[in-house]
């Protein structure tokens, strides 16, 4: 008998069962599938009828509405009955917010800033704002003998730093005026920018493009390209960056590198819950 319950013990404790990376069929509930679907479609959506809904997804107008109604039973939607209107429900929202409380901006970036570092062979950076700086929170380093190298803890001024643009790029216009007027533009090479004008003018084109450059703006020798990452707010919260010597990061490289650094960026704020921002690069 004891042996019994240790077994089941384990298995409870396993929490998934053994063929649990079976993607087939035999593994899926395609009604709670097509149910999911339904709520995902409506979650893009200002509101639909029942008639658009199924229309959009290729559904029967009863199997949409059997959905719908067993949903609402959950509070995961609900129905506005003066417009004949079906919405996301605020327990859709409960379940969103008790996700994001378990997410960590520095724990999530972690694969992908490995993944990244992988892609391109540079240092990939996790940075955040602080004040007119940045504060880099995470890096994970090139195998290469010559490598950017910023531990975290470390700051550096907004306007000569790869990561710094990208979230000065991204600034509401009073909060950008802000920073910018807080520290004084202080030259470290001679591609620094120290006129506002023209770091205004640069930031013009990051926000455009995506992503930004730091072009031996902190230290010569070095080229950063960084990207904004956003939280569910659609707010700039942190910027990833790859960085490493002029040698192995060219101007005619900058294309490439700008797709992978993107793409992490996109996924990291995908994993806080933001809608998809990527830019072509």
């Amino acid at each position: 008998m004891s042996d019994f319950f240790d077994e089941a013990q384990t298995h409870r404790n396993r929490g998934r069962p053994r063929a649990w990376d079976d993607k087939t069929s035999q593994n899926t509930i395609k009604s709670l599938d097509r149910a999911m679907g339904v709520l995902d479609y409506l979650s893009t959506l200002q509101g639909a009828t029942l008639s658009e809904l199924a229309s959009d997804l290729g559904e029967s107008a009863a199997t949409v509405y059997r959905i719908l109604v067993t949903l609402q039973s959950r509070e995961l939607v609900e129905f506005d009955a003066d417009g004949q209107l079906w919405h996301v429900g605020p327990r859709a929202f409960l379940i969103g917010t008790r996700y994001l409380r378990r997410t960590s901006l520095v724990d999530r970036a972690r694969p992908i800033l490995r993944r990244l570092m992988e892609i391109t062979g540079e240092t990939a950076n996790l940075g955040i704002a602080r004040n007119a700086h940045v504060l880099f929170v995470s890096q994970v380093e090139s195998h290469a003998s010559i490598r950017a190298f910023f531990p975290p803890g470390t700051l550096s001024p907004m306007h000569a730093s790869g990561i710094g643009k990208a979230l000065l790029a991204e600034m509401p216009a009073d909060r950008l005026s802000r920073v910018l007027a807080a520290a004084p533009l202080e030259r470290f090479t001679d591609k620094t920018h120290t006129d506002a004008g023209a770091l205004r003018a640069d930031l013009t084109e990051i926000h455009a493009r995506g992503y930004s450059v730091d072009d031996e703006e902190k230290n010569l020798g070095m080229r950063c390209i960084a990207a904004a990452v956003f939280d569910w707010h659609g707010e700039a919260v942190a910027g990833i960056s790859v960085s490493g010597p002029l040698s192995r990061m060219s101007i005619e490289q900058t294309r490439e590198l700008a797709k992978a650094v993107t793409t992490a960026a996109a996924d990291l704020s995908a994993a806080l819950g933001a809608e998809t921002r990527v830019k072509p690069a």
